[in-house]
C-alpha cells in the first residue's frame, strides 16, 4: 500500500467563490501511479470548504445566490463584535457548519470514480484571500 500527498495553493477573488478543482486532483491520481484506492480532498480553512457538485454555469450561480442567502453577512453575529483576525466573518463559519471541509473519492483503474455531472469545488466562504490550501492524500 501507497500513500501520497500533494497540496493545491489557490486565491480566491470574491467574497463566495466556486472554484473548479477537479482537473488538479485528476492530474495528482494520475501521476500517483495508484490504480485502486481513494483520494481524499481537505480544505485547510474553517471559512471555506470542498464539495462534489455539477459544474453548470446557471447552478453554480444558483449555489452562490443560496449560500449569501442562507446565512447572510450582515446577520447581528457575536463573533463580529471582537473577531480574532480583524474579518467579520461569522457568516462563513455559520455556512460551514453545513458543507464538508473533505471529500473522499474512490480511485479505480487510475481514475477517480465520479459520475458524469461530477466535479470536485474548492467553495471560498470568506474572500477574496490571496492563498488558500488544500491537501490531497492518497492511498491505495
Amino acid at each position: 500500500m501507497q500513500i501520497q500527498r500533494h497540496r493545491i495553493e489557490l486565491a480566491t477573488t470574491a467574497p463566495i467563490q466556486l472554484i473548479d478543482i477537479t482537473d488538479q486532483v485528476r492530474r495528482f491520481v494520475t501521476s500517483s501511479g495508484i490504480k485502486e484506492g481513494l483520494v481524499t480532498v481537505s480544505c485547510l480553512h474553517t471559512t471555506a470548504r470542498i464539495n462534489v457538485n455539477e459544474r453548470e454555469e446557471k447552478l453554480e450561480r444558483d449555489m452562490l445566490t443560496f449560500l449569501k442567502r442562507f446565512v447572510p453577512r450582515d446577520g447581528d453575529y457575536l463573533h463580529n463584535l471582537d473577531p480574532v483576525d480583524g474579518r467579520d466573518n461569522a457568516h462563513s463559519h455559520l455556512i460551514g457548519l453545513f458543507m464538508n471541509s473533505s471529500e473522499t473519492i474512490p480511485v479505480a483503474k487510475g481514475t477517480m470514480v465520479l459520475g458524469e455531472w461530477q466535479s470536485v469545488f474548492f467553495i471560498e466562504l470568506d474572500g477574496p484571500r490571496e492563498r488558500r490550501g488544500v491537501e490531497l492524500q492518497i492511498i491505495g
